[in-house]
C-alpha cells in the first residue's frame, strides 16, 4: 500500500470531510471591500468574470497601491497580448535574484490555462487584494513570495462567449479553451509548440517556484464535491516531495476545507460511467505534457485544483480561494519542511541521474488492483432512454445519496529505463535541442569530432495517426536496443544527467516515454525511406542473395505463405531484399540520439 493510499485512508476513513457547515471563505467579504477594489465577479454577484483589459488594469492598480506588489508581463501571446504576472513580496525588489535572496519559498498561482475555467482567476485577484490592500491575508507573505498568473491563455480568454462551456454553471460568458493557434496549453509542457509556453518555461526557470498551483474547473457528472484536487505523488516524483504532499500538506489542509463547509475529493474517474458503486479511480499519474506531471518530474510539488463545474460560480471561487489560503498557511507554518524535501529531492536526482532505488527512471505507470473502501458523496439519479442518442441518459436529482464503493489509486511502474551518463544529440537536430534548452537543461558541445560507443534504439512497426493531435502527427512504434560505435561531429550537444532536471531530460529523450520528443514527431524524418531499388537493377541481386543465403530463402518463403498482400506486391517483395542488402540506408529508423553509458568518457570530455 502506498503512502498516498495510507493518507487517503486516514483522511477519508472517518468523518473528517463530512462537513455540515455552510461554506465560508477566509478573505474580506465582498460587501466589506470598497467598491473600487471589488473584482468584476464580486461587483456582479458572481454573474460575470472580468475581461483581459480589466484584469490587467486591476493588477496594475494593485501594484501601484503597494510597494509589496509589482506587475510586469512575462512575454506576449501569439496575437501580441502581454502575458500578465503579478508579484507579491514584503521585501519588494521584484526580480528573481532578489526574491531568492530573501530565502523565502516561491509559490506560483496559475490560472486560466483553460480560460473558460475562470474561478481561479477571480479567486487569485481577490487573494492578492486581501494580501496587499485590505490586509486580511497579509500574514501569508511572512515566509512566501507569491507569483500570480491571472490569465495564462490570454488569446483564448478574449474569445469570450456565453456558449463556450455548455457543461458549466456560469458565469454568463467566459473564454475559450485553446490558444489562437488552437493548441491546448495544458498538453504543451514538453513539446513547447505555443509561444505562450516558451515564455512560461523561461519564467519557470528564472523564478524557480517551489510549488505550482494550477486552477481549473471540471467537466463530467454531478456530485456533492465542491472541489477536486490532485498532485503527482507516485513513482514519477521524488519520494521526499511525495511524502511532504501526502504526509504534511494534505493532512493539514483537508480538514480545514471540511471545516469551511467544502466537500472535497481527489480528482477521480468512474470505472463505469455514471455508476460510482462499481469503483472510483483516483488521479493516478500525470504525463508531463500536463502541468501537474511536468512539475512532478521537476521534483516540485504541484496542486491541481478542479472546482466543480455545476456548482454556482460563487461557490467555485470561494472553494478555490480557500484551498489556496490553507496551502499558503501551511507553508508559512512550516516552510522548512518543504525546503528540506526539495533539497533532498534535488540532491538525490543529481546523484542518481533521476533514478529511483532500482537504478531506473519510471517512464510509464499503470494502475494496480489495490483499493480501499470509501463512500462516494453523490446525488440520486434516474435514467431514461433518449430518442436522440438511443442510449440511456442520466438525470441527476438534488437528493443526496452516499454510495459505498472502492477507491483505486496505487500505481506500478509499467516502463522504466536506466539513465545514461549523458545523451549525445548531433548538431543537425538543433530544433530538438532548442526545446531541451527551453526546459533549462544544462549541456555543452563537442569542440571536435569524437567516436563513442553508445546505446540507441531501432524503431520497428512504425505507424502514424490518421489525424493530428495538438498540431502534431504522432508516430507509434516498437523499439529494440542498438549498441554501436559512431563518430559524433563537432557541435554535438552533450546533455549530462547529473543535473536537477535529469528526469525531464530522460522523459524528453527516451522514446518509450509518453511525451518523448520523438513520440511528438520531432524526429519524423528518420522514418522516411529516401532511396529505392529499381526492379530491373535489383532483381538479379535479390536472386543472388537467395542462392547464397538459406536463412534468407526460408524467411522469404515463409513471408510469401503468410502474407497475401506481400505476395501480391512486386514493390514489397523487392524491398524485402533491398532492406537486407548492403545498399540499405543503415540510419533509416535508427534513433540519432546516443546514450553514453561510460561515465569515464564523459569525465574526459569535461576536462579542459
Amino acid at each position: 500500500m502506498t503512502v498516498h493510499v495510507l493518507m487517503l485512508a486516514m483522511v477519508f476513513g472517518g468523518t473528517v470531510l463530512s462537513a455540515g457547515n455552510p461554506a465560508q471563505s477566509h478573505g474580506a467579504r465582498p460587501a466589506d471591500v470598497p467598491s473600487a477594489w471589488q473584482t468584476r465577479a464580486e461587483r456582479t454577484g458572481y454573474s460575470e468574470t472580468g475581461g483581459y483589459d480589466e484584469v490587467v488594469a486591476y493588477c496594475r492598480k494593485l501594484a501601484a497601491s503597494s510597494g509589496q506588489a509589482d506587475f510586469r508581463p512575462f512575454g506576449h501571446s501569439a496575437q501580441g497580448r502581454e502575458l500578465p504576472l503579478l508579484m507579491l513580496s514584503r521585501e519588494g525588489g521584484f526580480n528573481a535574484g532578489n526574491v531568492r535572496a530573501h530565502g523565502k519559498l516561491v509559490v506560483l498561482l496559475q490560472n486560466s490555462i483553460h480560460p473558460g475555467e475562470c474561478a481561479g482567476k477571480e479567486a487569485s485577484l481577490a487573494l492578492a487584494r486581501d494580501i496587499v490592500v485590505t490586509g486580511t491575508r497579509h500574514d501569508l507573505l511572512e515566509h512566501i513570495n507569491l507569483l500570480i498568473i491571472p490569465i495564462f491563455n490570454v488569446d483564448g480568454h478574449e474569445r469570450m462567449s456565453p456558449h463556450n462551456r455548455v457543461n458549466q454553471n456560469g458565469p454568463n460568458a467566459m473564454g475559450w479553451r485553446v490558444t489562437a493557434n488552437n493548441l491546448n496549453l495544458n498538453r504543451d509542457y514538453t513539446k513547447v509548440d505555443a509561444v505562450e509556453m516558451r515564455h512560461w518555461l523561461t519564467a519557470w526557470n528564472r523564478w524557480r517556484p517551489d510549488l505550482l498551483f494550477d486552477n481549473h474547473t471540471t467537466n463530467g457528472g454531478d456530485h456533492r464535491y465542491a472541489l477536486l484536487y490532485a498532485s503527482a505523488i507516485h513513482q514519477e516524483t521524488d519520494p521526499a516531495v511525495a511524502r511532504w504532499l501526502t504526509g504534511t500538506l494534505y493532512p493539514h489542509i483537508l480538514p480545514k476545507m471540511a471545516a469551511d463547509g467544502h466537500e472535497v475529493m481527489p480528482y477521480f474517474g468512474l470505472r463505469e460511467r455514471h455508476d460510482p458503486a462499481l469503483g472510483v479511480d483516483g488521479p493516478g499519474s500525470f504525463s508531463p505534457r500536463f502541468s501537474t506531471g511536468y512539475a512532478g518530474i521537476c521534483d516540485r510539488p504541484s496542486i491541481l485544483v478542479e472546482a466543480h463545474a455545476l456548482k454556482p460560480f460563487a461557490d467555485r471561487v470561494r472553494a478555490t480561494y480557500d484551498i489556496m489560503v490553507h496551502t499558503l498557511e501551511e507553508l508559512n507554518r512550516d516552510p522548512d519542511a518543504l525546503r528540506a524535501a526539495l533539497q533532498e529531492a534535488d540532491a538525490r536526482t543529481v546523484a542518481s541521474r533521476g533514478a529511483g532505488e532500482n537504478g531506473k527512471v519510471a517512464l510509464r505507470l499503470k494502475r494496480t488492483d489495490e483499493s480501499l473502501p470509501r463512500v462516494f458523496k453523490g446525488y440520486r439519479t434516474t435514467k431514461r432512454t433518449s430518442s436522440i442518442t438511443g442510449a440511456e441518459v442520466i438525470e441527476y436529482t438534488t437528493d443526496p445519496v452516499d454510495i459505498p464503493t472502492r477507491y483505486y489509486d496505487t500505481m506500478a511502474v509499467e516502463r522504466d529505463v536506466v539513465p545514461p551518463a549523458a545523451y549525445l544529440v548531433p548538431p543537425q537536430w538543433d530544433r530538438a535541442c532548442r526545446i531541451l534548452t527551453l526546459h533549462g537543461l544544462s549541456f555543452f558541445r563537442l569542440s571536435a569530432p569524437r567516436a563513442f560507443t553508445v546505446e540507441t534504439y531501432r524503431f520497428d512497426n512504425v505507424r502514424f495517426a490518421d489525424t493530428p493531435y495538438e498540431g502534431r502527427q504522432r508516430p507509434s512504434y516498437d523499439v529494440s536496443p542498438v549498441r554501436q560505435t559512431k563518430t559524433f561531429p563537432a557541435g554535438t550537444f552533450v546533455f549530462p544527467l547529473n543535473q536537477p532536471r535529469a528526469k525531464v531530460l530522460v522523459h524528453l529523450l527516451e522514446p518509450l516515454a509518453p511525451d518523448a520528443l520523438v513520440a511528438w514527431g520531432s524526429f519524423n524524418a528518420i522514418f522516411e525511406q529516401k532511396e529505392y531499388a529499381e526492379h530491373h537493377r535489383f532483381e538479379p541481386l535479390a536472386r543472388a542473395m537467395l542462392e547464397t543465403d538459406d536463412v534468407l530463402k526460408a524467411a522469404f518463403r515463409d513471408k510469401l505463405a503468410a502474407d497475401a498482400e506481400f505476395a501480391a506486391s512486386p514493390r514489397r517483395r523487392i524491398n524485402f531484399f533491398y532492406r537486407r542488402s548492403r545498399y540499405w540506408d543503415a540510419e533509416h529508423n535508427v534513433y540519432p540520439v546516443g546514450r553514453l553509458m561510460d561515465e569515464g568518457a564523459l569525465d574526459d570530455l569535461r576536462r579542459p
